[in-house]
């Protein structure tokens, strides 16, 4: 079997990090430094991840579906009874994971063999070598941490990304192509990324070592995940599981991005467009939305959990758009466009979860479906996130390159110092409105049907009124859409006035080479088809699973995918029931409605943005543009907390801690120093101490004896 070597597709990238690492400087410039073997290591672990989808969903080898995770591990270490295993887990989900990440990251790559060889410095050229080494431990993280079969291992390859991460976002520390402030701007942003991202992990360690001592000392996924296990552990401590199920979604909001840890991912743009691809595409914030998918079935177990998670991605999803309304810079807009998009995907994760939480009971016996038409309604929520997060994928990868190939023709970032790009870079600009109009959601292309089905989903639980949350989730939805306007809006006022008009820069080169369209041609076909792969009835790459056919009363205990069990058909016919709905016209009005106004105000000009916010002097232009001051926030924060705890904390290192041991240290210095003094050589002296100490002896005695001389 092919699935058997799927420990090798992590592994291809780790070896192009380590051999372009040592002796990338000595491949020279003909092979991009090491470039050319990390394209190459990418291309086939892509290719690899591919036969091993192919042989799991039946289309290669047996020709059957495999019901079933497959799973190898090995025993790594022991501690007393405390086994830890190695080994890796390949089921629909994880297949998902490694085709979009090892197939984007392919082209991103090749792309950064003309974006990043574009220098005429030889110091810049040869830091390609570190480039590449970088963006390929990069991806070994996300692979990693896709096929990982406990959740320890998936935390290890959690935290090489943030790692990764801080080392690639401060790419431009040293020696920025563009000035020393450009440099300390890059430095900046990567300590902000590093040390926000690492309040979220310390969240998800802690919810990690609820589940190790929930579990009975288990960390896989065939044991966690297990609904038995599951349903024991609830049934014993139901807050404490709760509370790991939060903790863990804190690791989330800290990797991906979310309210209220939202500000590190627009700073991290001052890192090589081609990193900013891969952070927001491939890699990295979309880790945070399959640790939810996978631990799907954990947070299932309490209702609560879930309507966290969907009220958190609603709210990121529109104030994300807000920051995005009126921002000039390219990659930032983007950039909050990327927060806005995982917003969509984690309040359809947690809207489609709240309702089949709410379907379910937990006894100690096991996990009962108490409504079955519930729970299918939920699953489509599942369905629509993870579908989702594949389409964005491929249009934030296409929105993100392009954005760089504008960047790299004309030299800056700044939207008000370009216009009338189109004649300049046509195949640029026709693949960015490819990419513009799928994130839009404009009809049939890629966005479209998942964004419609996040907000289908939401409105069930509008209507279902299912424990008296109809009102959280009417403004969720409300929020939903008008996000899709505002979503609609910012692209094409950015592509209006990025390409349209007339040329407001100093000088652009033209368009970008072929090493840079080609990606962008081949990404742009993905960013409108890839939403036809529900249509035309791929209903494995989508599906859920039965965990275990048990009666219970009038009901059959079923649970979702975690990976093991048969499955359980979800029918996919609601994409294209979508179009009988009065709910699907309502948005595509409101985009097309958010696509003239933008034509108007950028393009044609005959409206006046300036107007609408008094040329930026209204108070809401000013919160929106400072970013609702959570900088400042997260400034005064630090200086107020932290900084005044780590002066406690070094009080208490200095005095107590340090004087404790130095007073110690004083004490038997001081006490030897005393006791050497007695010991001068001298033998009367000796002899004095012995005599006297009998002495001694013999009065204590005497005067023992005469006390209790009656008990003698």
């Amino acid at each position: 079997m092919i699935m058997q070597y799927s420990w090798l597709i992590p592994l291809i990238p780790v070896l192009c990090f380590t051999i372009v690492g040592f002796l990338g400087s000595k491949m020279g410039k003909k092979t991009h430094y090491g470039g050319y073997l990390v394209i190459l290591g990418t291309a086939a672990s892509f290719i690899l991840s591919l036969l091993v989808t192919l042989e799991y969903t039946g289309f290669i080898g047996a020709g059957n579906y495999y019901p079933d995770a497959y799973e190898e591990h090995i025993d790594w270490f022991t501690v007393g009874n405390f086994t830890l295993t190695f080994g890796f887990y390949i089921d629909i989900l994880a297949c998902l994971m490694m085709l979009f990440a090892s197939f984007i990251s392919t082209m991103i790559f090749t792309y950064s063999l003309g974006y990043m060889g574009g220098y005429e410095d030889e110091y810049q050229l040869k830091r390609q070598r570190r480039y590449f080494a970088e963006v390929a431990l990069f991806l070994t993280g996300m692979l990693g941490l896709a096929v990982s079969s406990t959740l320890l291992e998936m935390f290890i390859f959690w935290e090489i990304m943030g790692l990764c991460s801080y080392l690639l976002i401060g790419f431009w520390s040293f020696n920025h192509p563009e000035g020393d402030d450009k440099a300390d701007n890059a430095a900046s942003a990567a300590k902000k990324a590093f040390l926000v991202t690492r309040m979220g992990d310390v969240c998800l360690m802690g919810g990690l070592f609820i589940l190790f001592f929930a579990m009975n000392g288990h960390l896989e996924y065939t044991y966690v995940f297990n609904v038995d296990n599951l349903a024991a552990a609830y049934s014993a401590n139901p807050g404490l599981m709760t509370l790991a199920s939060l903790l863990v979604f804190g690791g989330v909001i800290g990797k991906s991005a979310q309210f209220p840890l939202l500000d590190w991912l627009p700073d991290a743009m001052a890192g090589p467009t081609t990193v900013s691809a891969l952070i927001h595409a491939a890699t990295m914030v979309k880790a945070g939305v399959y640790l939810v998918a996978r631990a799907y079935p954990l947070f299932l177990l309490d209702p609560n959990v879930m309507l966290v998670v969907a009220v958190i991605g609603g709210v990121t999803a529109f104030f994300a758009a807000t920051m995005a309304m009126n921002n000039m810079n390219i990659k930032k807009v983007l950039a909050y466009s990327t927060l806005s998009q995982l917003g969509y995907m984690f309040l359809s994760l947690g809207a489609g979860g709240y309702l089949m939480a709410s379907a379910i009971s937990v006894e100690g016996g096991g996990i009962v479906i108490e409504n079955i038409a519930e729970f299918t309604a939920g699953a489509l929520g599942y369905s629509a996130g993870c579908l989702h997060m594949v389409n964005h994928a491929f249009f934030k990868a296409l929105l993100f390159l392009c954005s760089g190939s504008v960047i790299h023709a004309n030299g800056t970032e700044d939207m008000r110092l370009m216009g009338g790009l189109h004649k300049k870079m046509p195949k640029t600009s026709i693949t960015m409105l490819i990419g513009c109009l799928s994130i839009a959601g404009f009809p049939f292309f890629a966005g479209f049907f998942s964004k419609d089905l996040v907000l289908d989903v939401v409105f069930e639980l509008f209507e279902g009124n299912i424990n008296n949350t109809e009102l959280i989730f009417a403004l969720l939805w409300f929020l939903g859409i008008v996000t899709a306007f505002m979503t609609a809006f910012y692209m094409f006022r950015l592509w209006f006035m990025t390409f349209m008009g007339e040329y407001r820069g100093h000088h652009c080169h033209g368009e970008s080479p072929a090493s840079m369209t080609v990606p962008l041609m081949i990404l742009s076909i993905f960013a409108f088809a890839a939403g036809f792969i529900v249509v035309f009835g791929w209903e494995h790459v989508f599906t859920f699973s039965q965990v275990g056919a048990v009666a219970n009363g009038d009901a059959i205990s079923y649970f979702l995918v975690g990976g093991a069990g048969k499955v359980f058909e979800i029918s996919l016919d609601p994409v294209l029931e979508l179009f009988k709905t009065w709910k699907t016209y309502v948005t595509i009005v409101l985009v097309l409605v958010a696509i003239i106004l933008a034509y108007l105000m950028y393009a044609k000009k005959t409206i006046n943005p300036g107007r609408f916010n008094k040329n930026g002097k209204s108070a809401l232009y000013r919160t929106i543009s400072n970013r609702y001051y959570f900088p400042e926030l997260y400034n005064q924060l630090s200086w107020k907390l932290g900084y005044d705890v780590a002066r406690g904390v070094e009080f208490f290192d200095r005095q107590v801690i340090d004087g404790t041991v130095n007073g110690l240290s004083s004490a038997v210095v001081g006490g030897g120093d005393l006791m050497s003094k007695a010991q001068d050589g001298n033998l009367h002296t000796y002899a004095s101490v012995v005599v006297g100490g009998i002495v001694f002896l013999f009065v204590i005695v005497l005067v023992l004896f005469g006390q209790f001389g009656g008990l003698f």
